[in-house]
C-alpha cells in the first residue's frame, strides 16, 4: 500500500504539553491531514438558548451566538374531512349491483365500485348503486344515485326482470356485477333478457380497455368495455378519498308476474362442517391454546368454523383440514378470531383476505398482534373462558 504507517508514539510525543509528560488534548487544533475541522465542544456552549428552555440549539446553521431570536411553534395539522362530492346533473350514469351478503358490501363489491368510479369519472358520469336496500357505507363506497330495487330475499328471476327494465328506461353506460355464483348469475339472465353484449370475468378495465385470460390463460382476449360485464376478484382496487352523495333516487318499476320460482329460503350450514376457503368465520388455536376443550365450546357458542395453526395440526391436537395458512387453507373469510397465534409468515398469508382480524396473545409486538384490527394482549386461556362467560349472559333471560 503507498499509504504511510501511523507512529502513534511520535503522534503522542508531538502533541505532549510543554514541561509535563501529560499528552495535549487540544481540540482548537489544526485540521487533521483529512482536511476535517476538529469538533471544539467549547465554542459549542456560547450557542444561543432554545426560547422558554434551558437546551442549546445545536443546528449547524448557529456558528455564532444569536440574539433576540424567536423560534415559532410548529403549526399542529389537523387531519382533513373527507371531500364531499356532488354530482347534480351527470352525463351518463354507470350502474352497479352488489351481491352485498347479510346486508354489507365485500371486498368483492368495494371493488366494483371502484371499477365504476374508473369508466364515470373519464367523461363527467356519475355511479348509481341497484341495491335491495339503502346503507350507509354506500356513499362512502363511491355511490352518486342509489336505487332500490323492489325485489326482497333470493329471486334471481325477478331481479332480472327489475334490472332490465332500469336498463332499458335510464341512461345506463355500463351495468357491472361480481363475477361471483350470485353476481355471475343475475347478469347473465340479464344479457339473455335484453340482448345486450357481455363481457365475462374481466381482469382489468379502463374506460377504453377491457381484458380477460383465455384459453387456459394462454391468451387474453381485449376490447372495449361492453354494456354489460362482470368483475373478477382483485381486478381493480376499491374506491378510496372522497365522499360522495349516494343520493336516493325514485323509479316506477313495471308490475311482474309469477315466474318459475315460487319461494326460496336460505338454510344456513353447520358452521362446524363448513369447509375453510367457504367459512365467513374462522376462530383458530395456536401454541397459546392448550385447553382445546373450551376452545371447542367457544367456537361452538359463537356458531364459528374452527381452524388451526401448523403447530397444532402438527402435534396432531387439530386435523390437517383446519390448518389455516398458504401451506394450509388460504380464508375468504369476512372475520377471523386468532387464540394464542403468534403469526408465522405462512399464517399471515392465510388471513391476508380476511376482512377484520382479532387476535389474542400475550406478545405485544406479535406479527398476529400487528395484523389484528382488534387485539387482546392477555393470556388465551383465560380469555376463552371470560368470553364463555359473557355469552352465557347475553344468552340468559
Amino acid at each position: 500500500m503507498s499509504r504511510p504507517r501511523k507512529d502513534p508514539r511520535g503522534a503522542r510525543a508531538a502533541h505532549r504539553v510543554p514541561g509535563g509528560a501529560r499528552p495535549r488534548f487540544d481540540l482548537t487544533a489544526t485540521p487533521v491531514a483529512t482536511g476535517r475541522p476538529r469538533r471544539d465542544p467549547r465554542a459549542e456552549e456560547r450557542l444561543a438558548l432554545v426560547p422558554g428552555t434551558l437546551r442549546r440549539r445545536l443546528d449547524r446553521s448557529q456558528r455564532a451566538p444569536a440574539v433576540g431570536l424567536v423560534v415559532a411553534a410548529a403549526p399542529v395539522e389537523m387531519e382533513a374531512a373527507p371531500r364531499r362530492v356532488v354530482i347534480a346533473e351527470p352525463a351518463f350514469l354507470v350502474a352497479l349491483v352488489p351481491d352485498a351478503p347479510g346486508g354489507r358490501l365485500s371486498a368483492h363489491d368495494r371493488q366494483l365500485f371502484g371499477a365504476a368510479r374508473l369508466l364515470a369519472d373519464a367523461g363527467g358520469g356519475a355511479v348509481l348503486a341497484l341495491v335491495d336496500a339503502f346503507s350507509e357505507e354506500l356513499g362512502a363506497a363511491g355511490a352518486d344515485r342509489v336505487l332500490a330495487l323492489p325485489v326482497s330475499g333470493y329471486d334471481p328471476e325477478a331481479k332480472a326482470a327489475a334490472l332490465n327494465a332500469a336498463l332499458a328506461a335510464l341512461d345506463l353506460r355500463h351495468v357491472l356485477f361480481a363475477e361471483s355464483a350470485e353476481g355471475g348469475d343475475l347478469a347473465r339472465r340479464l344479457a339473455a333478457l335484453s340482448g345486450e353484449p357481455f363481457f365475462a370475468g374481466a381482469e382489468s378495465l379502463s374506460p377504453k380497455t377491457v381484458t380477460r385470460a383465455a384459453r387456459g390463460r394462454r391468451v387474453e382476449q381485449r376490447g372495449a368495455p361492453v354494456r354489460l360485464m362482470t368483475l373478477a376478484a382483485d381486478a381493480l382496487a376499491p374506491h378510496a378519498g372522497s365522499l360522495h352523495e349516494a343520493r336516493p333516487v325514485e323509479f316506477a318499476f313495471p308490475a311482474t308476474t309469477g315466474g318459475a320460482l315460487l319461494s326460496a329460503q336460505f338454510i344456513p350450514a353447520d358452521p362446524a362442517k363448513v369447509a375453510l376457503a367457504e367459512a365467513d368465520f374462522v376462530v383458530s388455536a395456536g401454541n397459546g391454546v392448550s385447553d382445546l376443550a373450551t376452545f371447542r365450546a367457544l367456537v361452538a357458542a359463537l356458531r364459528a368454523t374452527p381452524g388451526a395453526s401448523r403447530m397444532l395440526c402438527d402435534a396432531g391436537l387439530m386435523p390437517r383440514a383446519a390448518q389455516v395458512g398458504a401451506s394450509g387453507t388460504v380464508l375468504e373469510a369476512r372475520g377471523y378470531f386468532a387464540l394464542g397465534i403468534a403469526g408465522a409468515p405462512q399464517h399471515l398469508q392465510g388471513v391476508a383476505r380476511c376482512e377484520h382480524v382479532i387476535a389474542v396473545n400475550t406478545d405485544l409486538h406479535a406479527a398476529m398482534i400487528e395484523r389484528a384490527g382488534l387485539a387482546i394482549v392477555a393470556d388465551a386461556q383465560k380469555v376463552m373462558p371470560a368470553l364463555l362467560r359473557l355469552l352465557g349472559e347475553e344468552g340468559a333471560p
